[in-house]
């Protein structure tokens, strides 16, 4: 069963060869992130290992019994008890309610260990799997649209206990 980590040194080269394998599937729903990202890999990784330490940022990855990243769980602009949740599955590992339970797991997480009280995130709007994800770990459409990659997108908000009080129905 895979288990959602935080993030690690020791991660940095089953992280790379996810998003190496992935990168023309993610290319299709999200912005590429360039090839700047991959040629200055490490240097990056340092950063947001740096950024986690300073608890500004909470990095996590999905990872397979036997050591294969699947998938990237992030929450990033930490701040006055909230936070911007991103995430990414390998195509291999999609379809299979892998996203969806390990978003859930990321928000208890968000709650419990780091304080965080809302939740926010985005999808495009042709970016249907992730949009389902997050419908179905309790976030709703603030309404919002938003851009992302210069493609249109909604705008989601999940509270703590995930209910209509807290922006999510």
């Amino acid at each position: 069963m895979p288990e959602l980590q935080r993030l690690r040194p020791d991660h940095a080269p089953a992280l790379l060869t996810f998003e190496q394998e992935n990168r023309t599937y993610f290319a299709a729903s999200v912005p590429d992130r360039g090839d700047a990202y991959f040629t200055d890999f490490a240097a990056r990784l340092t950063a947001l290992l740096t950024e986690q330490d300073a608890g500004l940022c909470h990095f996590h990855v999905l990872v397979a019994p036997d050591g294969e990243v699947l998938g990237r769980f992030n929450l990033v602009d930490v701040a006055d008890g909230s936070a911007e949740l991103g995430f990414r599955m390998a195509e291999k590992a999609t379809r299979r309610g892998l996203a969806t339970a390990t978003v859930l797991h990321l928000c208890t997480l968000a709650a419990t260990e780091y304080g965080l009280t809302t939740l926010r995130a985005s999808a495009a709007l042709d970016n249907t799997a992730s949009r389902t994800v997050l419908t179905r770990a309790g976030f709703a459409p603030t309404g919002e649209e938003v851009q992302l990659g210069g493609q249109p997108g909604l705008a989601y908000v999940r509270g703590s206990r995930g209910g209509p009080e807290d922006g999510a129905q």
